[in-house]
């Protein structure tokens, strides 16, 4: 068995050699990074057999926790077959039988589907195809963007673009195309007494000026359905997306909903902007796409957005592409996933177990030092009072010592579990972190 003498030799090599994500270097010389050497279900396992509950789904990616056998099964059979060949001028039965299933989840009305690899690359996709299918369409003044306050949409240059979340977006504002943010309908900010929808409502009215005044010239409007994740989990009604969806139609905007967070399931909902009765010109997806095995994005669009694009002059084709384009293996995975959504019955399962989670959360709810408990599906969050700015790495810290793996977005605490999560997971989950609560700093 491998002992902590290969933990710390790990963890001096990864120092040395990875620069890891969104993350400072430095802390680490005094925060150690976690070897994990293994996963099955809900849990991380480490070379000493501690072991963590991965209460996010490793950055809200393993739908249905680690080492899933039927994804396993697939990937195997697939690398028997053809684990890739590039998408221009060649094609392939998973990226094709991929594109064919998640078009019938729109109801055919998104029937055409573009790959990239994250989250991101989809955002840039829909920005550009946008952008692009205006110009196609004689109408080349159509290049701004709008999006909500405290939208996060990707790190790349022109998903950051439309981020408003400053820790990302300000360090690299000089590099970065000018958009507009209307304000968010984050219920959080509603007035005392003005309930979710009334809010969702009066946010949408600050859309509607500013689409009034500047649609002539304005491509797309951007936003993550039902919550905003990296600004904190902020949730809202699915009002305004019914309204903003009118919005778009009204003014001749495209409206592009980026689900890669909140689809597959996380809301209560295959996709988050069901709840609203629409559908947008652009499906941004990725994350649980392939039950957290490998990178994969999807931009799904209609007929009239592929329509102006089809023609005998190249410059008229929408110009991206990238090597690993509808890779092979990444699509079968996906396809696994979705085996496991039709046979599985998980959307109404996650309802019940979210039911659950709600209910084993009620103390942890009520008390003093919570502040906006909230849920949406498979979502939940909450603010923890005090002043202490170094709030999130303390908890960080702490919930490993208690066997969780919790990510703090400031001083917002979420949960967005594997839906494979047991009752006695979920007894862990919510009364240790309740634990957490009571013992946290100022």
């Amino acid at each position: 068995m491998q002992t902590s003498t290969h933990n710390e030799l790990l963890l001096q090599r990864s120092r040395t050699a990875v620069w890891h994500p969104c993350t400072q270097m430095k802390q680490h010389e005094t925060l150690p990074l976690v070897p994990i050497a293994r996963a099955e279900g809900c849990w991380l396992h480490d070379f000493d057999g501690r072991r963590y509950l991965d209460a996010i789904s490793s950055w809200w990616v393993n739908l249905f926790g680690h080492g899933t056998a039927r994804i396993n099964a697939a990937l195997i059979d697939q690398l028997g077959r053809l684990e890739h060949v590039m998408l221009a001028g060649f094609t392939h039965e998973p990226v094709v039988a991929l594109s064919e299933r998640l078009a019938r989840r729109t109801g055919g009305a998104l029937g055409h589907c573009f790959y990239a690899s994250d989250g991101a690359s989809a955002t840039e996709i829909a920005l550009k195809m946008s952008f692009h299918y205006w110009r196609n369409r004689g109408q080349p003044q159509k290049t701004a963007f709008v999006s909500l306050a405290g939208g996060y949409h990707g790190e790349t240059l022109g998903a950051l673009s439309v981020t408003d979340v400053p820790l990302f977006r300000d360090a690299y504002g000089p590099l970065l195309r000018a958009s507009v943010q209307v304000p968010s309908p984050d219920w959080r900010l509603a007035a005392p007494g003005e309930s979710a929808r009334d809010f969702a409502v009066r946010r949408a009215a600050a859309l509607e000026r500013h689409l009034e005044r500047h649609h002539p010239h304005t491509a797309a409007f951007i936003v993550e359905p039902l919550v905003q994740g990296a600004t904190g989990m902020a949730m809202y009604h699915p009002e305004y997306l019914r309204r903003a969806r009118a919005l778009c139609e009204r003014y001749d905007v495209h409206f592009i909903a980026d689900e890669i967070m909140v689809g597959f399931g996380r809301t209560g909902t295959f996709f988050a902007h069901e709840q609203a009765g629409i559908t947008p010109d652009f499906l941004c997806l990725s994350k649980g796409i392939t039950g957290g095995y490998l990178p994969l994005s999807v931009v799904l669009t209609r007929d009239a957005v592929y329509d102006a694009f089809y023609d005998d002059a190249v410059t008229r084709g929408f110009l991206h592409s990238h090597s690993y384009t509808g890779n092979a293996l990444a699509c079968r995975a996906a396809l696994a996933t979705l085996d496991i959504f039709d046979e599985d019955g998980v959307i109404d399962a996650n309802r019940e177990r979210s039911a659950r989670i709600s209910a084993a959360a009620r103390e942890l709810a009520a008390h003093p030092r919570v502040a906006n408990f909230r849920n949406t599906g498979m979502i939940w969050a909450f603010e923890v009072t005090g002043e202490d700015p170094a709030f999130g790495r303390r908890l960080f810290e702490a919930a490993l010592a208690r066997e969780l793996l919790l990510r703090p977005i400031g001083r917002t605490v979420y949960f967005m579990p594997p839906y494979v999560i047991s009752e006695e997971e979920i007894a862990l989950l919510t009364e240790r972190t309740l634990e957490l609560v009571k013992n946290a700093g100022g």
